[in-house]
C-alpha cells in the first residue's frame, strides 16, 4: 500500500494512511507533521514525507491532536530517532505517557460487533498495531500562550476536548483549513454516514463535551477540512460542524 498524498493548499498536504489522516505543514524542504497514524503506519509516513520533498530529519515537531494509538503511532520513533519534539495539548501529555488510557477498549468494541463495519475495523486495527502501546517518552505542551505555534504553516492550537481530554484541532487562518482530527471527521468504516459527522458513541471518551466542542470548530473561519478519519471536505466548516450536531441529537 501508498500512502495518498492530496496538496490541498499552499504547502499544505492531507494524506490518507491505511484508516488514519495525517497532515504535512511544508516550508521548503521543513515540515510541521500532524498525527502519525497508526505504528503500522510507519512506512507510510516516512513515504509522505519524501514525497513532498523532505525526510524525518526535516520534521521540526510533530503535533498530535490526540493520543490515540491510530494517531500517535510514529511520534515515539520521531522523537527517539531524530530529536524531534512532540507536541499536544496539556491535557494530552500525560495521555500520551500512557499514565492513563481514554481509548475504546477491545470488549467494548466486540460488544458493538454486531454493528455494519466494526468487525472488518477492528481485525484492520489490530493488525495495523491498534493494541500496542508506544508511548512518548517526553511529550511536551503546545509551546507559547496561545496564537500560532512558530513552525511551518503556523497551525493554531485549538483544544476541542470530548473525544480525549486533551483533543486539540488545528488552524490555519491564513489558508482557510481546520485539521480536525477525530473531533469532526467526514466518514469512517463503521459509520454508514457520509460527510461532516461525529465518530461513533463508543470512541468518545465523554460524547457530550464532544459535542459541545463542535461550538468552538464551528467559530473558526475555514473552508476546507482536513479530518483524521475520511475524505477532504470543502465548504462551510461552520455549516461542517452544524451538520454534525445534527447528526448526533
Amino acid at each position: 500500500m501508498r500512502a495518498d498524498v492530496r496538496q490541498v493548499a499552499d504547502g499544505t498536504y492531507l494524506v490518507h494512511g491505511s484508516n488514519t489522516n495525517w497532515v504535512i505543514l511544508a516550508e521548503g524542504d521543513a515540515v510541521t507533521l500532524i498525527d502519525t497514524g497508526y505504528p503500522g503506519d510507519r512506512q507510510l509516513v516516512l513515504d509522505s514525507l519524501a514525497s513532498v520533498g523532505s525526510s524525518p530529519e526535516a520534521v521540526t515537531a510533530v503535533l498530535i491532536t490526540h493520543a490515540h494509538n491510530d494517531h500517535l503511532g510514529s511520534a515515539e520513533h520521531l522523537r527517539s530517532a531524530y530529536g524531534t519534539p512532540v507536541y499536544l495539548h496539556e491535557a494530552e501529555v500525560p495521555h500520551a505517557r500512557r499514565e492513563f488510557l481514554q481509548q475504546v477498549s477491545v470488549g467494548e468494541v466486540l460488544r458493538n460487533a454486531w454493528r455494519p463495519g466494526v468487525l472488518p475495523w477492528m481485525v484492520h486495527a489490530l493488525r495495523s498495531g491498534g493494541t500496542e502501546q508506544h508511548p512518548v517518552t517526553a511529550p511536551e505542551a503546545f509551546p507559547g500562550a496561545g496564537g500560532p505555534l512558530d513552525l511551518p504553516g503556523r497551525p493554531v492550537p485549538v483544544h476541542t476536548p470530548g473525544h480525549t481530554g486533551g483533543h486539540a484541532v488545528f488552524h490555519l487562518p491564513e489558508a482557510g483549513v481546520v485539521i480536525s482530527g477525530d473531533a469532526l471527521v467526514s466518514g469512517h468504516p463503521t459509520s454508514r454516514l457520509e460527510g461532516p459527522q461525529l465518530l461513533p458513541d463508543m470512541f468518545h471518551h465523554e460524547r457530550a463535551r464532544a459535542v459541545e466542542s463542535l461550538d468552538v470548530i464551528e467559530g473558526l473561519a475555514a473552508d476546507l477540512l482536513l479530518p483524521g478519519h475520511g475524505p477532504l471536505h470543502q465548504g462551510s466548516v461552520k455549516a461542517a460542524a452544524q451538520q454534525a450536531r445534527e447528526r448526533a441529537v
